[in-house]
C-alpha cells in the first residue's frame, strides 16, 4: 500500500471556516471534521459528497445549530483528513462513519448525506452497528447511477463519470500531475456535448477561480474519480443489496435530472426509474421512505439553497419524532 498522506504532507492552501475544526484519529485515518450546536441537541451527521470538503455545509450549519448538534466530516481523500491511495471503497468510507459515530457522537444518529455522501448515508442504515443510525437523509444521492453496470438505468459511464476521468486525467492521483489549467481548457473538447450542457444546470457554479483551482477541488484527491469510474469504489457494496439492508427510516430528495434524448446519458444524480426502484427496496425492507422531488433544485441543495433543504429536513425529522 501507496503511504498515507496527512494534511501536513500537502500544501492545498487551506483557509480557516466559521466553525472551528478539530481531528479524531480513526486508526487507518484521521477525520476532520467541525461542530455546531449545543450537546444537548439530538445529534445530525453530515456527510459530503464528491469534492466536497465539510465546510460545504457551512450556511446549513447556521441553519440548524439551534435544532440539532451538527458534526460535519472531511471523508478520506479529501479537506484536512488523511489521504489513502487505493482504499477508497464505500466499506472504508463507510467504516471510517462508524468508528466515527462511536468516539464522537458516541450516541445514536441521524445522518444527511449528498451525492455519494447520500449513499454512505444508505450504507450507515444497512451495515453500521445496530442502533447507531436512527434515520438518514439521502440528498439527490446516484443509487445505481454511480455503479459500473446497475440492474436498473445508466450507470457511471453513461452519467457524470466522464467529469470524474478528465479531472484524474490532467489532476492524477494524489494531484501528482496537478495540470489545472489544462483541465480546464480542455473541458470543452474532454466531455460530452449534452454532459457539459447539463452540468450547467445541475451544479451551477458558485467561485468564480479563473485559472486557479477552486478550493475544493484543491482538498480533494483525484484518485476519488478513478476509483468511481473504474468501479473499485462499490466493490463488494451492490446497491439493490445494500438498499434491501436498510434498517432505518429515509428521506431520499431527488434533484434537477434528464435523459439526453439522442445520447440517452443521465444529466443528474438519478434517473425517475432508479429512485422508483430505491424506493421500493427500502420499502420491502420495511423501513418508511419519505420521497421529496424538486425536479428546479441544483445537485447539492444544502449549499446553494440552504433554507430551502433545512426546511425539507427539519420537516421530516419532525414527523419521525413520536
Amino acid at each position: 500500500m501507496r503511504p498515507k498522506l496527512e494534511a501536513a504532507d500537502r500544501d492545498c492552501g487551506f483557509v480557516p471556516h466559521a466553525f472551528p475544526e478539530q481531528v479524531v484519529d480513526l486508526g487507518e485515518i484521521r477525520m476532520n471534521y467541525a461542530v455546531a450546536g449545543g450537546p444537548e441537541l439530538p445529534p445530525l451527521l453530515l456527510v459530503p459528497g464528491q469534492t466536497e470538503s465539510w465546510w460545504g455545509y457551512e450556511r446549513l450549519m447556521r441553519l440548524l445549530e439551534d435544532r440539532f448538534r451538527v458534526y460535519a466530516v472531511d471523508l478520506r481523500g479529501q479537506g484536512r483528513s488523511t489521504w489513502t491511495p487505493g482504499r477508497y471503497t464505500l466499506d472504508n468510507f463507510g467504516n471510517d462513519l462508524v468508528r466515527f459515530i462511536d468516539l464522537v457522537v458516541a450516541r445514536p444518529v441521524v445522518v444527511s448525506g449528498n451525492s455519494s455522501g447520500g449513499v454512505l448515508a444508505a450504507w450507515l442504515t444497512a451495515y453500521a452497528k445496530p442502533g447507531q443510525v436512527l434515520a438518514a437523509a439521502l440528498e439527490d444521492p446516484p443509487l445505481f447511477a454511480s455503479e459500473l453496470d446497475p440492474p436498473v438505468g445508466p450507470g457511471i459511464a453513461g452519467g457524470i463519470g466522464p467529469l470524474f476521468e478528465h479531472w484524474h486525467t490532467w489532476l492524477g492521483d494524489q494531484w501528482s500531475r496537478g495540470d489545472w489549467e489544462g483541465a480546464r481548457l480542455s473541458l470543452p473538447t474532454g466531455l460530452p456535448p449534452e454532459l457539459l450542457r447539463g452540468l450547467a444546470v445541475m451544479e451551477p457554479p458558485s467561485e468564480d477561480t479563473g485559472a486557479a483551482a477552486p478550493q475544493n477541488l484543491r482538498e480533494y484527491d483525484p484518485e476519488w474519480g478513478r476509483a468511481f469510474v473504474s468501479g473499485t469504489v462499490s466493490a463488494g457494496v451492490e446497491h439493490e443489496r445494500m438498499l434491501s439492508s436498510v434498517g432505518a427510516p429515509i428521506l431520499l430528495t431527488h434533484h434537477v435530472r434528464q435523459l439526453d434524448p439522442v445520447s440517452g446519458r443521465l444529466l443528474g444524480a438519478l434517473s425517475d426509474e432508479q429512485a422508483a426502484r430505491a424506493r421500493e427496496l427500502v420499502e420491502r425492507a420495511g423501513q418508511q421512505v419519505s420521497y421529496r422531488s424538486f425536479p428546479d433544485a441544483p445537485h447539492a441543495l444544502h449549499r446553494s439553497h440552504p433554507g430551502r433543504f433545512a426546511r425539507a429536513l427539519t420537516d421530516w425529522y419532525a414527523r419521525l419524532r413520536p
